[in-house]
């Protein structure tokens, strides 16, 4: 006898021995092509009509949403038409700021030309701010509107000044036409 070890025979694997079933058989032959149903012929007609029902409600959805791009640029330029001066009251009500700080130095009954001139600035420049459509914000015992008025500091109410109502205001606040240009800074009563 050899010290050699004898060959060890090859285990033959049971699932090779077991009867195809559907996968196996797909797995088997792959050559051979799957059974396919038979589609049924459709009338060439049926198909362009239902094609051409398909490219009607596409072609309505496209002019639907042209309109409503269309609407939505015309809002646009309407409102860029309306508010186009909001940039230039806002530069010239920090002027006008500036010219109000200017007359607090000056006395009611001075009459030197330096302050009519600056009366007179000040009365031009807010005619031409509310010929173009800014407005003073009027906040002083108004109820507080946080969407046009900042709260800079608070007191608590009195019989004068119930809760939620403003004091006094600290600088004015100004819109154009409808929108907030400078909120109002104010004093408000609150607990």
């Amino acid at each position: 006898m050899s010290d050699e070890e004898p060959a060890e025979e090859p285990v033959e694997d049971v699932a090779d021995d077991a009867p195809p079933t559907e996968e196996n058989a797909s797995e088997a032959n792959p050559s051979e092509p799957p059974v396919e149903e038979p589609e049924e012929e459709r009338d060439p007609l049926e198909v362009a009509l239902e094609r051409a029902e398909f490219a009607e409600k596409e072609i309505a959805y496209k002019e639907a949403e042209i309109q409503n791009v269309r609407k939505r640029l015309m809002a646009d330029k309407a409102e860029a038409i309306q508010y186009g001066g909001m940039g230039m009251g806002r530069r010239m009500l920090t002027i006008l700021g500036d010219v109000d700080r200017a007359m607090n130095g000056i006395e009611e009954d001075d009459q030197s030309p330096v302050a009519q001139g600056l009366r007179l600035l000040r009365n031009k420049m807010w005619h031409e701010l509310q010929a173009d459509g800014v407005a003073l914000i009027e906040a002083k015992g108004a109820e507080f509107d946080p969407s046009k008025m900042e709260a800079i500091a608070t007191i608590p109410p009195s019989d004068d000044h119930p809760n939620g109502t403003v004091v006094d205001v600290l600088e004015q606040g100004y819109m154009y036409k409808s929108k907030v240009i400078l909120a109002a800074r104010v004093v408000v009563a609150s607990e």
